[in-house]
């Protein structure tokens, strides 16, 4: 198998699970105030990753100034994701915004000069139909 595989069932568990609670905590507490409490817990994340690695992250400004691009990026998708999710089902919100991808695979072919196959190019068609479907 290969070394990605088991991190990515890894990641599609532990963001399935991310897409739930927030749901359950906008039940209880406003969007914005469920945001301060996740950052809590990126906190507690960030600070086990620190220690693992002896306090000492590695400095290259280009890589700092697009990882901090990155979580802001995240920051800021998660207030819309609450919002959104505050105001919608989580089955319908969760489906539509797990459709980055999309916006990733677009960079990725503008910036980066990935190409496509026509299988994945379907994928995007499909994906893209599926959005609108959920839209409705």
């Amino acid at each position: 198998m290969h070394n990605w595989f088991s991190p990515s069932i890894a990641c599609l568990i532990l963001w399935g699970i991310w897409g739930f609670f927030p749901k359950l905590a906008t039940n209880y507490l406003p969007p914005r105030s469920v945001f301060i409490y996740q950052a809590i817990g990126t906190l507690i994340v960030i600070f086990s990753v620190l220690i693992s690695i002896d306090f000492r992250p590695e400095i290259n400004t280009r890589g700092i100034i697009f990882s901090i691009l990155a979580g802001l990026a995240a920051a800021l998708g998660t207030v819309f994701f609450l919002l959104a999710l505050a105001k919608g089902k989580a089955s319908v919100v969760v489906t539509m915004t797990a459709l980055y991808p999309l916006i990733t695979l677009l960079l990725s072919a503008i910036f980066l000069k990935e190409t496509l196959t026509l299988k994945q190019g379907l994928g995007v068609l499909f994906s893209l139909v599926a959005l609108l479907l959920f839209s409705l």
